[in-house]
């Protein structure tokens, strides 16, 4: 029976979702990927059109969309490890100043668990029985302290080389898409205009797959962030190119 409640409990806290139900929204590489890709596309697009506004040739094109890649994807890589570490840092800190109290404590700490299952409508008794049971083992007491006055699970922090990685290899798929035209013998902007056009829609429909949102709202929405960024820096293009000239 104390089980069940604890199970039943974990499921209606929505920091404790039921395991096999929901889609991991926790991983570190899914927001640095999908961030890294659209940033990467959107980005280098938008700085390939700027230069292209201001009239230059289409090496300069290549070798403008060429550097925008590689400094992006450094960039987003470094930011990402860094956010990510830091992050991370921050939450053993205190996951180790809860270990640290528990030991020094370990009676308060009980009552203080026991107390969570109070306040969410378990009987006292059942819920210091289950705080208990629970800190019989004290990984396990660990992790459910870590889980309820943290929010985190100790043993799935995010890691901040899958974030680096995930950033720098989608960030650099992403902005080689309106490149990739150019690098074939292109010499207009048209078929890369096209080319990130689809490509922004595509993205837009599959981050629909990982938020529920509908397929064809997110890809439209993608493809209007990304053609008014790319308008707003053609348009400077085209007023400094003409005042340079």
């Amino acid at each position: 029976m104390t089980a069940t409640i604890l199970e039943h409990e974990a499921g209606q806290h929505p920091r404790i979702p039921a395991a096999g139900h929901h889609r991991d929204v926790n991983g570190g590489w899914l927001r640095p990927a999908v961030f890294g890709a659209m940033d990467g596309l959107v980005s280098n697009f938008a700085l390939m059109t700027g230069v292209v506004g201001g009239a230059v040739s289409s090496s300069t094109v290549v070798l403008t969309g060429l550097a925008g890649l590689a400094a992006g994807a450094c960039s987003m890589a470094a930011g990402e490890y860094t956010s990510v570490a830091s992050q991370r840092e921050l939450v053993q800190a205190e996951i180790e100043a809860e270990r640290l109290e528990l030991s020094r404590n370990p009676h308060g700490e009980l009552a203080e668990l026991a107390q969570v299952y109070v306040d969410r409508g378990v009987e006292p008794e059942l819920a210091h029985e289950v705080a208990r049971q629970l800190s019989a083992d004290p990984d396990r007491t660990l992790e459910v302290h870590a889980r309820e006055e943290l929010g985190v699970d100790p043993n799935d922090l995010p890691s901040p080389w899958v974030a680096a990685g995930s950033s720098f290899v989608c960030f650099a798929v992403g902005a080689l898409l309106p490149l990739l035209p150019y690098l074939l013998g292109a010499t207009s902007l048209v078929p890369a205009l096209l080319l990130s056009a689809a490509g922004l829609f595509a993205c837009g429909a599959v981050v629909a797959r990982v938020t529920a949102r509908s397929w064809w709202f997110s890809g439209l929405r993608q493809l209007l962030l990304g053609g008014v960024a790319a308008g707003v820096t053609y348009l400077l293009g085209w007023l400094i190119g003409g005042q340079i000239g």
